[in-house]
């Protein structure tokens, strides 16, 4: 098939920064794009080629949109996958296919799915309602602490808390959810893999996660981790493992805690490019982007080593603000060596929500850090 310069049209569900970033690599490749996003003013609606304004958890909306493309993907999982497997009934190539997305989409299946397949991750106890845990606690089924997760729709922080008392529970959704065992670890870790429609799989280099303690969100993202090269290859072969078994196609981002004896232990998987790989932008020989492109249309995968060290830091809304965004103090950071913002385009921002992010590519690891530290305390985002 011919998808460059032609009439190859791919489709992408969900039009936030990770399709707008997706999108860069198409127009470098003249692939013809069409999204499919609720908003009409996503950072996505300003990179394709068609903007189509609509559910993506509405069956007839994303069924009807699959029908005029010749390869559907999504920049987030939360997407109707009844449509989805309709389509793919009729022979439409859907990358992630829908039998990953369905193991994924929800934390509980998640889990069960690690369990069922000797994959290594932290004990859980799944209920249907939130309202379950505490008659569980008190009959000894289920001790503090623990972590709390909502089974579907979480992001970026939201629908997880750590349970240390009864008052913790209170406010929480009563939805289905697990309790997870609080694992005692040293780092916490990711690994993307890439694993081609035509069988051809590579990983990234395990990269080490710094989280911000209040709103559970990546502060830094750290690559390559500062961990003993044997404990990066476990990681490494935890994630193709958890990948093949999923049968994946496209972007798997693994995350996975080291714990203090050494071991490695899966958390979650996102299947798409991810945060833990932005870094790659600038870093890496093959952007995290262009490679979800190229496996999802069955191309050669390319080189995922980094060139130089990078870390990301994300920028996100500061507490206290709500309104049109402004970003103080840019130019002091573009004054810095190595330094490159990138800005979703989102024009409101709110305490936490994710605006952009920032790479920092050194020779030196330490000085990367050392340079991350100072933009995240000097760039600003604040409102009006």
């Amino acid at each position: 098939m011919n998808f460059f310069s032609s009439d190859f049209k791919l489709g992408i569900l969900g039009g936030g920064q990770l399709g707008k970033m997706m999108l860069y690599e198409t127009r470098k490749l003249d692939i013809f794009t069409k999204v499919l996003e609720a908003s009409e003013d996503a950072p996505s609606s300003i990179a394709c080629n068609q903007f189509v304004k609509g559910n993506i958890l509405d069956f007839d909306t994303v069924y009807n949109f699959g029908k005029t493309v010749d390869i559907l993907t999504i920049e987030i999982e939360n997407v109707n996958l009844s449509a989805l497997e309709k389509l793919e009934d009729e022979g439409k190539k859907v990358y992630p296919p829908t039998s990953a997305l369905r193991i994924i989409h929800n934390k509980a299946t998640q889990k069960l799915f690690y369990v069922d397949n000797n994959i290594p991750t932290a004990d859980f106890h799944r209920f249907a309602y939130t309202s379950e845990i505490k008659d569980s606690i008190e009959n000894g089924g289920l001790s503090f602490p623990f972590v709390w997760k909502c089974a579907q729709f979480g992001y970026d922080g939201q629908g997880v808390k750590v349970v240390r008392n009864f008052s913790d529970l209170e406010g929480l959704p009563n939805v289905e959810c697990i309790a997870e065992d609080m694992v005692p670890f040293k780092n916490e870790l990711a690994v993307i893999v890439a694993r081609s429609s035509n069988g051809e799989v590579k990983t990234y280099p395990v990269v080490e996660m710094e989280f911000h303690p209040e709103a559970n969100q990546v502060e830094y993202v750290i690559c390559p981790a500062r961990i003993p090269d044997a404990v990066a290859q476990k990681a490494q072969k935890v994630a193709l493992q958890v990948a093949d078994k999923i049968k994946h196609v496209g972007l798997l981002a693994v995350e996975m805690f080291q714990t203090n004896e050494d071991e490695i232990l899966v958390n979650e998987v996102a299947p798409r490019p991810h945060n833990s790989g932005h870094y790659s932008i600038e870093a890496s020989y093959t952007n995290q982007f262009e490679q979800h492109i190229r496996a999802i249309l069955g191309l050669p995968l390319g080189d995922t080593k980094s060139k130089v060290a990078g870390i990301m830091v994300n920028l996100v809304g500061a507490e206290g603000y709500t309104g049109n965004v402004v970003y103080q103090n840019m130019e002091d950071i573009l004054k810095l060596e190595g330094v490159t913002p990138h800005i979703y385009g989102k024009k409101e921002t709110r305490p936490f929500r994710k605006m952009g992010h920032v790479t920092i590519v050194n020779k030196d690891i330490d000085k990367a850090r050392e340079i991350a530290e100072q933009v995240k305390n000097t760039i600003k985002v604040i409102s009006e």
